[in-house]
């Protein structure tokens, strides 16, 4: 059996751009998309904290150091500069990937500066 797992995400990220007439998809700065490890022209899922809104989209490389959350396309009609946002990928595994598998989660700051990494979601305390 395959199970759908987080394999990466970038937690608290903030919009710089939101381009309507770009061609598509969501411009990150190439070094989060590599700290994260997700891919250019992956399918990410993007959570605006801001405003509720959930939608899927693509990854494409953004400006190097740049620390470019681009939100391009009819996407751009979803988020707004300044917009929170968590933006996730997922990966698909099975059998013995399940056992030793943790994602990548990249927590950045206002500007969008890596703050800290982790592999694993504190248990939520009641």
């Amino acid at each position: 059996m395959r199970i759908t797992m987080l394999q990466a995400k970038l937690h608290r990220a903030h919009v710089t751009h939101a381009e309507k007439e770009y061609e598509g998809s969501c411009a990150i700065d190439s070094e989060l998309l590599a700290a994260a490890g997700i891919r250019e022209y992956q399918q990410i899922s993007i959570y605006n904290v801001t405003n509720g809104e959930r939608f899927q989209t693509y990854a494409i490389s953004g400006e190097k150091g740049s620390r470019i959350i681009s939100v391009n396309g009819a996407a751009a009609h979803k988020a707004d500069p300044g917009d929170c946002l968590i933006i996730c990928a997922y990966a698909e595994l099975e059998g013995a990937e399940l056992a030793a598998f943790k994602p990548t989660l990249v927590y950045l700051d206002e500007s969008n500066d890596i703050k800290r990494m982790s592999g694993f979601i504190p248990t939520q305390a009641a």
